[in-house]
This record gives C-alpha cells, structure tokens and sequence, in this order.
C-alpha cells in the first residue's frame, strides 16, 4: 500500500521500525529496521491485548500495606484488594450515602500459603479486569462480576485436605444484622439521611453476603460484626469465594443474597473477561516509547485512567467525589473529603478525557448528578441566589442538589451559591452551570445524540438564564458580575476571569443549541443582544497588579483573576489559564494566543496540586515541552500509590483526579479537535514516539504515528457524515486525502487548512503529496505484556521487591 513519503525515516501507522516491542527496543538501541504499516484494506491493526497488557500493574512482593491495595470494579460496586492478613479486599460503593460507609472487608487467612511463598507474583491485568496471584502452587484471581455486585475469589491448587476459612468484618460504630442460614452469612444495616444540613430523610444502607462453592461449607457469627465461613476444597483442589453487595435501602436479605450469588455461581470467569476484553476493543489506545522510557510509564497511567474509569463509572451518579477514588478505598469508612458532596472541579477532567478516549458513555453519571437534581437546583438557587432564574449549580453539591458542604473539621460548614453567606471558597462561585452545560454540549457534539440534547438541553438554557440575570450593567453598557468568586482564589470580585469566560463560551453555544432544537427564540434574542455587552478578559503586565487601561500596550500582558486584581489569595489555582481550558477561548493561534502564553509562563501556581490543569493547558496552548515538564513533576509530586493513583497526603485515599489529568493531557497534545479544527500533534514532546487513537466529535476517530519528532501519516474514521476543516499537518508541502480502502485520491490541498470531505464509515488517510510514495510491509501494532514494575524518579507503578 503505497502511504508514507520516502524521507519519513521510520514508520507508518502505529509501528516503530517493525510494531513490535523488540523492534521498539533495537530503534531505542539505534538500530534501523524497515518501516511497516498496520493499515491493511482499509483496516488499522492492532492487537488490543497486547497493547492494553503492556500496561498491568506487576507486583514483586505482596501488597502487605493497605496504600498499596489494586483497585477493582464493576462501576458500581468496586474494591481495594491487598495482603494483610494474607488477603484482604474492602468493598466500596457509591450510593451508601451520605457517608459512604463500606459495606464491609473480606479476610480469607488460608491464602497465607499463597502470599508468603517465596516465588510470589501478582498482577493487575487492566485486559481481563482481575487481580491474578500465584505463589506456592497456587493462584487466586480476584474480581468484580460485569453484572452482577458480587465479588469473586477463584482459587486453584489448594490442598484439598485442609480446611479453609474467609471472614466477612465491619467495624465499630457499625451496627449490622447477622444473617446466618446454610451455606450463607450476611451482615446487613440501614440508616437514615438525618444528620447533615440539606438531609433528605432518605434510607441508605449496606448488604454484604458470603459464601463459597467449596465443599462442607459452614458459616457462623464470631461476633456482632464478623461472620465466618469455612470449607474444604474440591477434589482438583479449586474453590471460589463469593461476596454480594447490591445496593440496599432494607428487605430480604437471604432472598436478595441468594437470588445474585447463586446467578454468579452460573456466570463464571469466562464471561467477566470476555465483557472486559469487547470493552477494550472500543477503547482509543495509545502506545508510547521513549529513550528514557518516561513517555511507558505515562502510557500506563492513562491506561490505568480508562481502567479505572469504567470500574466506577457504571452507577447512577459518579463513584468519584473530590477526585478521590471512593470505589477502590481501602480506608474502612474513612473519609477527609465530605462523601455527600461532589466537587465539580475534581470531576471535569475525568469528564474530559472520556471523551477523547472514547468512554463519552461513562459520563453518563456526571450528568445524571446534574440532571437528576434539576429541580432541586433551581429551588436552591431560588432560595439562595435572590429569588433569580434559572440554576446556580453549587461547585460543592450534595448528591440531593443543595450546596452543603458537611466537613466534619469545619466550625461552620461551606455553603455553595448563596448570596446569603458568608465570603466562603464556593459561595459565590456562579460559574460551575456554565461550564456543566459546556460540558453537555461537549457530549453531544462527541455522540451527535439528538436525544441527550433534548435531554439536557434545559440545563444549558438555565444555566444561561442564571448568568444573564446575575449580570448587571455597568454606566458604560458593558455587564459585569459581582459579587462573584474566582472561583476558589479570591472570594467576591468583581468580574472573575471564571464568569467572563463562562458567559463568552456559553452564550453562543446555548443560541447553537435552541436553533438546533428550534426552541427558545426568545432567550436566543436575549443572547445574542447580550454578547456585545459583554466584559473582556482581565489582563495585567506580569510584575504589576492594576489592570491595563484602555490605549495601554498588550504587549507584555498577562490574563488576571478578575477585576479586582489586588484581592486575597485562598486557594494555590491559576484562574487565568481557565479560558485556555476547560473553556476553550485560547488556543494554539488566534489573536490571545501570545497572552495565554505569557499567562501559562507566569502562572503563579506552578504544578501544585494532582488536580493541576497546567498540563492540558500547556497542550491547548501548543507548548510541547511544558507538556512533558508538567506531567513529570506533577507526577513525581503526587503519585504516590503503586496502583498509579495519587495521594494528597501519605497515607490518604486513593485520588482518581491525576491520572484523568494525565489521559486528558496526551490525547490533548496528540489530537484537538474542540473547535471545528482538526489539529495533528499540536503539543507533542518531539522525543516521544506515539502509535494513538483519539475520539473526535461526530463520533469520528484520527489516527497518529510520530516517531524522532516526525509526523508520519495520520489516518481519520468518520462516524458521522460531516466535512471536516483540518489543519494542515505538515505545513509547507501538499496535504492529499486518500480513501484507506479503494486507495482513491478524495482531496489535494496546498492550504495552511483544508476540508476534507467525509462518509459516514469511511477511513482516510492524509499524507504529504508532493513527494514519493512507497511500498511498506504489513504488520499490525502489537505488544508484550509488562513484567516489572515501571519507575519515574522515586515514584512506580507496581509494587517492587523489599529492599534489605
């Protein structure tokens, strides 16, 4: 197939110098193999499990220490898997509200034999969706069934004659119900929703039930919070234990416990990994490679980042809150963070990067939580925001919609969109509606799902409404805010670069949307006046805090927090990077390019937090270095836990937030494409090779290969049939469209941006054509799964052998 120009030395689609690992290695070693394609008829190739396995998390030694548990999970019922106590697993799920209490841990002692074998190895395979251990002739593989809220342990090479034993424990204060009958043991305990500001009255509860398919089982209460059974193997030295925990608000525990234990008896290993495996095929993958092998450990991050991703992404509302992975906690019922609120700012980049990943449908519980509450939101933000239109979506939410913030280390507990309290971090932070209805209209521009749009239209039109009122007009015409949070950095200012960002990204898209669902013509009116009016970003010289007046140069200028730019710090953020991202009014090139620039330069909060957007801005922003530079040091700063997930503080929970950052940073460097411009690797670090898929809108997919600095051949599968206006890859030659399977020539520019005209289905390839063509030999991307521990600095992904 005749697709790369002779002068790219290495490489066509999603191969470096052969697609395989040890061609990988030898290029590293300088050696120079003959390029090859992974496009055959049309076809990317690649193999989905072997590059997913080069990403599992290998374990050296046991994970004796909770802080190094492995995260599993359904989407809905998830667990934190370790060592003590030989094993130990901590089940965890999101709708045991308000506190989130743990339905439970899972003690099984007679893998002792198992865990203190000299020959132990363990891994997470992120293919398979399971937690593998072997050691002593045996192996025990941990997971969560697809379907059902059961967690499974299958072991094999037990001895057949020794008695086995697992315990099921909560802890006090916990008041649970025993259940014991057969082969079964329960503990069961329901609350009340009562004793927080904005309780519901609601029931919320746990069910945890055990039991085994091993023989002579026996179960028993050993005290008000442990239940206990025992058994033997069978015969061929195999045994499973099986959990349940469902949701539960009270009812029939033996006949709710037996019913789902007794169908995951039926369901066995087989299906859970074929249900994990058709997941990954639908996945946008990406392979990295570098000398220094940095660019191997930040792919299995973002690995990790999809994995996690769906193990808690598959319930009503989101299994995070505060970017903390409640799902895969390993911390009893201990929460820093209120577990009745969720923060959005912890939540959108997860959003983000779903969406360039291809899992847009496990965002599905991001706007459940919003939608859900719609109505309780416009009630709050009647109640608190003036009797104003529209809703005031509290940064800081309770699940029910009230913007409670109940810290248990608070004196006074934070109140979220209220004009009525006190200067707080969120109080008047009115700009958290926008950016969830930009969000809204991410999504449907992604799934073109006219549904979701009707859906979650009124959100958007809310939103607007509540900003449009809380708005005023100053003596000059122009609308301003106040008084309005910088979020959470300054409290109370006048025009925060977080509103005048809000308002100039959602106004238009909110006319976009009506005029689609052709509704709403007079709010489209109101909007369409009110653009005109409203306020610039505020800009400042870097070494001064006044404003720059109008006639001052903007030579030198960097974006502000707001008007008032004098006003008190609260919180380590860079509020004048958030037009850049997430509101997408800065970009790469453009007339406030430079600004966004010297801003992101001159950020005062430099890679301070796991939450830390720098680098996605840095990628939107067209800073390559400052990518790699950011991801790095964040990084090196915050992951602190072998399963790759961060920690604010060691020992703390697991935080999910970091490696969304990270996934939403790479797909971001490789493939942008958030204003109706395709841009190829507009950020790429130059000494990281890339064999990748990013999502696009139009449910579209763009294929990139870069190797030594070089873009080699980008590849586009349209979902939807719409034109496509791309940026010229290669600047300075001739850009040709071909289509991947008849090898016809579809379109010829010389532009600096072209359009490329799609079919709904069809695959293209762009390369140069103002140079030779030439046969490459076929071979498909593969890979070989990981078998040690990855290391960057003092960090690893993995657990490493104790060190004497």
């Amino acid at each position: 197939m005749r697709l790369i120009p002779i002068f790219a030395v290495l490489l066509l689609i999603f191969g470096v110098a052969g697609s395989t690992d040890a061609a990988f290695r030898a290029c590293a070693q300088g050696s120079v193999l003959r390029p090859t394609t992974a496009w055959r008829d049309g076809k990317f190739n690649i193999d989905v499990k072997g590059v997913v396995a080069r990403s599992n998390i290998i374990l050296q030694r046991p994970n004796l220490q909770r802080e190094e548990s492995m995260p599993l999970g359904n989407g809905r019922l998830g667990l934190g898997v370790w060592s003590q106590e030989c094993f130990t697993a901590q089940l965890n799920r999101q709708d045991t509200l308000p506190k989130r209490l743990s339905p439970g841990q899972i003690v099984i002692p007679s893998l002792c034999k198992l865990t203190n074998a000299a020959d132990f190895t363990g891994r997470l395979d992120l293919y398979n969706g399971d937690f593998v251990e072997r050691g002593g002739g045996m192996t025990a593989v941990t997971y969560v069934d697809d379907q059902l809220d059961v967690m499974v342990v299958d072991v094999k090479g037990a001895d057949p004659k020794v008695l086995q034993s697992a315990e099921l424990r909560l802890w006090s204060p916990r008041k649970p119900e025993i259940t014991v009958e057969s082969d079964l043991g329960a503990l069961a305990e329901t609350w009340q929703d009562t004793n927080e500001l904005g309780s519901t009255g609601l029931t919320f509860g746990s069910l945890t039930a055990i039991t085994s398919d091993g023989e002579n089982v026996h179960v028993e209460a050993i005290s008000p919070l442990v239940v206990k059974i025992t058994f033997r193997p069978h015969p061929d030295g195999s045994f499973r234990v099986f959990v349940a925990s469902p949701a539960w608000r009270g009812g029939d525990v033996v006949g709710t416990a037996y019913s789902m234990l007794e169908r995951a008896k039926k369901s066995g290993i087989q299906a859970h990994r074929e249900w994990w495996n058709k997941l990954w095929e639908d996945v946008d993958l990406m392979r990295l490679t570098s000398s220094d092998h940095v660019a191997e450990y930040f792919e299995n991050l973002r690995v990790i980042d999809l994995f996690t991703t769906v193990a808690e992404s598959r319930d009503r509302f989101p299994g995070s809150q505060a970017g903390i992975g409640d799902l895969f906690s390993s911390y009893k019922d201990s929460h820093y963070w209120s577990p009745s609120a969720y923060w959005h700012w912890n939540l959108r980049m997860q959003v983000s990067a779903n969406l360039g990943a291809g899992l847009s449908k496990f965002n599905e519980p991001y706007f459940n939580l919003y939608n859900d509450n719609l109505d309780n939101i416009a009630k709050w933000t009647k109640d608190h925001m003036g009797g104003r239109p529209g809703v005031c979506i509290p940064e800081t939410m309770r699940f029910s919609g009230q913007g409670y913030e109940n810290e248990f280390w608070l004196k006074t507990q934070g109140i979220s969109c209220s004009e009525d309290s006190q200067p707080y971090f969120n109080a008047r932070t009115v700009s958290t509606g926008a950016e969830v209805a930009l969000w809204a209209w991410q999504q449907y521009q992604f799934t073109d799902s006219r549904e979701f749009l009707e859906t979650h239209y009124k959100l958007m039109r809310d939103a607007a409404r509540f900003m449009l009122a809380y708005a005023r007009h100053d003596a000059a015409g122009k609308l301003f805010t106040y008084p309005s949070n910088a979020h959470e950095s300054n409290w109370d200012v006048v025009n925060p670069t977080t509103d005048v960002s809000a308002m100039r990204a959602l106004f238009p898209v909110v006319i976009k949307a009506a005029s689609t669902l052709k509704i709403d013509q007079d709010l489209v009116k109101e909007l369409q006046a009110a653009i005109p009016s409203l306020p610039l970003l505020p800009e400042r010289n870097p070494d001064q805090s006044a404003l720059l007046r109008e006639g001052d140069s903007h030579d030198h200028s960097i974006i502000a927090n707001s008007y008032t730019p004098d006003a008190l710090k609260h919180n380590e953020e860079n509020i004048g990077l958030e037009p850049v991202w997430p509101y997408s009014l800065i970009g790469d090139d453009g007339p406030l390019h430079d600004v966004g620039v010297r801003t992101y330069l001159n950020r005062p909060n430099k890679n301070l937090a796991d939450w830390s957007a720098d680098p996605v801005q840095a990628a939107r922003l067209g800073l390559a270095s400052e990518v790699k530079k950011a991801l790095v040091e964040i990084t090196k700063t915050y992951q602190a836990a072998p399963s790759g997930l961060a920690q604010f503080t060691v020992p703390s929970e697991f935080y999910v937030e970091q490696v969304g950052i990270v996934a939403d940073a790479l797909q971001n460097a490789l493939v942008q494409d958030y204003d109706d411009l395709l841009r190829i690797a507009p950020a790429w670090p130059k000494d990281w090779n890339v064999d990748g898929s990013v999502s696009i809108a139009h449910r579209g997919r763009v294929y990139v290969q870069i190797s030594n600095g070089q873009i080699n051949t980008v590849g586009i599968k349209a979902g939807d049939a719409q034109d496509l206006k791309m940026r010229n890859p290669w600047p300075g030659h001739n850009a040709k469209v071909i289509d991947a399977s008849s090898k016809a020539m579809v379109e010829q520019s010389a532009d600096a941006v072209f359009t490329v005209p799609m079919q709904s289905g069809k695959t293209y390839l762009i390369e140069p054509s103002d140079n030779t063509s030439t046969d490459l030999p076929f071979a498909p991307v593969s890979g070989a799964p990981a078998n040690e521990p990855k290391r960057l600095g003092a960090r690893t992904i993995g657990v490493e052998p104790s060190r004497q």
